[in-house]
């Protein structure tokens, strides 16, 4: 069964790979150009994106391969300035409000428990943090795709995806699409590059995946307290003496 699987180890490792990950750190860079020193938690299979943001001198850039058939296998290069670990999604080896940012690739799609996953990013995110999810484009060539770690799990809808976010105390803020040619198309470079170019003025809802980010819904995350009952003081019989 592991055999019929395109980890994702394994895809980003040949030049298909190699080309896939140039084309959405483009899109992701666009979404995040500027980090600073915030502490960054890269959720599902991230290593290829999380140096676009690692500096040694800087704040923690964490790796967590979730502990799935696609995301387990570890890769063969490990990027400098990223720390790296396997997480299951409902137990992140992480405290609460520990990070600035998350990012979840190769994620949401692939879990079995993807409302516990988003319920674990929720409580390790601060409350001013900012969530950046990739997901399978349903309508695209990409969710259906079995040679690529994208072709793997469940794809979503641009409304689905919304509502699952809005569910988990999580609110969208910005779309974009991504990955424009067809999957085959990733191992030409140039032909990749004009895809995308093309796909982002013509057909921006026709990516190959979603890109969104999100923020914390702080209030409707924290449970309402219920009003303290009314005490009413007992009510004075009157005895004759």
């Amino acid at each position: 069964m592991q055999d019929d699987i395109c980890t994702a180890a394994r895809f980003y490792a040949g030049r298909a790979g190699e080309n896939t990950a140039r084309l959405l750190r483009h899109r992701l860079h666009a979404f995040w150009p500027h980090t600073g020193n915030d502490r960054i938690l890269g959720l599902g299979y991230t290593l290829p994106f999380l140096p676009l943001w690692a500096r040694p001198d800087g704040a923690p850039c964490i790796s967590a391969r979730m502990d799935t058939p696609v995301t387990r296998d570890a890769p063969v290069f490990r990027p400098e300035g990223v720390r790296d670990c396997l997480a299951a999604e409902d137990r992140l080896p992480f405290p609460d409000l520990s990070f600035d940012r998350v990012l979840l690739v190769h994620a949401l799609e692939i879990t079995p428990r993807p409302d516990a996953l988003l319920r674990s990013v929720w409580k390790v995110m601060k409350d001013h943090g900012r969530l950046l999810l990739v997901v399978p484009n349903r309508a695209g060539w990409w969710a259906h795709s079995d040679g690529t770690p994208f072709g793997q799990g469940e794809p979503f809808s641009a409304r689905q995806i919304t509502r699952r976010l809005s569910q988990a105390f999580l609110c969208a803020e910005r779309h974009d699409g991504a990955l424009f040619m067809p999957p085959p198309g990733a191992r030409h470079r140039r032909a990749g590059t004009l895809a995308e170019n093309a796909g982002h003025m013509l057909l921006p809802q026709l990516g190959g995946v979603f890109v969104i980010e999100a923020v914390k819904d702080v209030y409707s995350g924290v449970p309402a307290l219920t009003a303290p009952a009314l005490i009413r003081a007992p009510r004075r019989i009157y005895e004759p003496g």
